[in-house]
């Protein structure tokens, strides 16, 4: 059977706005707001480049159903660059760029096929083969039908049968559930592939046939983590390769850095500033919160008492000397640091009241004694009785510690 090549691609969000994001420059606010842009581009120069047969995607081209006229301009021109090479394009839009929002519409070229809000199917001819493809736009938001029952078993006159759905797997509470599936429903159809869309998780569900979320191409806030892109898809005699191909311009991204043995806040500032020049080396361009890992009693002495927004333009003023395209947003300490911290200050607390002597205890507990209702049910303040007060106190102070109180 002859081989046919594909680009998977799904939740472009076009003219997204980015959220949770803030203390950035001008020119970084520009830069992240462009970087979805700058990842659709890759996309389109990835495909007239490698000149596969056509490209699928799978839902919310847009970010909102108003579609930005920027968003739409910009992809009409992409699609417009596919078509002069020839190279088709099917298109299943989703919840958020589905059929019913309101928009200035802008002409597809010839290339371009786009479902409408019925389940129906789409021939192409490649290489003298059918290939058949099968889906649906949504016409309104919120479809929370199963709309895998309208899809027919696969064309047994296709070389190739392939599903495209915008939807979650029934059960999956990660994103609102929308055209809920369940996996042996896809498996039944008898499709050569699934190209899903709407899980910003790159994941294969199933492997043969494969059942694919390629993700978003960029992430678009701090829980999207690590390279975003597609997949460029081949499938020839009954098996299918999988390609990941990275577009993200950003990526948000949690870096742990070492803090091991630390006594010099230099050594500290460089540590942060390689773990962002080693990711920045591998990937792209990141924003990232970094979580601190290994803080022992050194590096406990070294970051008490220093404001996190202090200890934050260091690492930046570091990171920007050292040309390293990384903006570090937060700054996380691990549970580590909190178990030794709270140990160490319990143990200063405990010491400190072991040299109390019964004038610091009646100075410390006068307010209760002096008070004109409480006194009367109190005990005279001996020293057995500070002995039993400081026994029981001790524990209930670290536990409190460890409890955040």
């Amino acid at each position: 059977m002859a081989q046919v090549r594909f680009i998977h691609t799904a939740d472009l969000h076009l003219g997204s706005p980015f959220t949770g994001v803030s203390g950035l420059a001008s020119a970084q606010r520009k830069r992240l707001a462009d970087s979805v842009y700058v990842a659709f581009d890759t996309l389109i120069d990835y495909t007239l480049k490698e000149k596969p047969d056509f490209m699928l995607i799978a839902g919310d081209i847009y970010d909102g159903e108003d579609r930005t006229l920027r968003a739409q301009y910009k992809f009409q021109k992409g699609m417009e660059r596919l078509n002069e090479a020839g190279i088709p394009v099917v298109i299943s839009h989703g919840n958020h760029d589905h059929l019913g929002g309101g928009w200035k519409r802008f002409d597809l070229p010839a290339n371009v096929h786009v479902f409408n809000d019925e389940v129906s199917s789409h021939s192409l001819i490649i290489s003298g083969n059918k290939v058949t493809v099968t889906g649906f736009s949504y016409g309104e938001r919120h479809v929370k039908e199963a709309r895998i029952l309208e899809f027919p078993q696969a064309d047994e006159t296709s070389a190739y049968h392939i599903g495209m759905l915008h939807g979650s797997m029934d059960g999956d509470s990660s994103h609102a559930v929308y055209a809920p599936f369940r996996k042996e429903q896809l498996l039944s159809k008898n499709y050569d592939y699934w190209a899903l869309g709407h899980i910003h998780l790159r994941q294969i569900l199933h492997s043969d046939p494969c059942i694919v979320y390629p993700g978003n191409i960029q992430g678009r806030h701090r829980k999207e983590t690590g390279p975003k892109g597609f997949y460029d898809v081949c499938i020839s005699n009954g098996e299918t390769s999988l390609q990941f191909i990275r577009t993200s311009a950003v990526c948000f991204e949690t870096l742990e850095v070492s803090c091991k043995e630390m006594m010099h806040m230099n050594e500290l500032i460089d540590a942060c500033t390689a773990v962002a020049e080693r990711y920045i080396n591998e990937n792209n361009a990141v924003m990232a919160v970094l979580h601190l890992k290994d803080v022992d009693e050194y590096a406990g002495e070294l970051l008490e008492g220093i404001p996190e927004e202090a200890l934050l333009e260091a690492i930046q003023e570091s990171l920007e000397s050292s040309t390293a395209d990384a903006w570090i947003t937060g700054i996380v300490v691990g549970e580590d640091w909190g178990e030794t911290r709270v140990s160490a200050i319990g143990e200063k607390i405990s010491t400190t009241m072991s040299e109390w002597q019964q004038s610091d205890w009646k100075w410390v507990l006068k307010d209760l004694y002096q008070h004109p209702k409480a006194s009367r049910y109190l005990n005279p303040l001996t020293d057995e009785l500070i002995k039993e007060i400081a026994n029981e106190a001790i524990p209930k102070i670290h536990k409190a510690m460890r409890a955040g109180e």
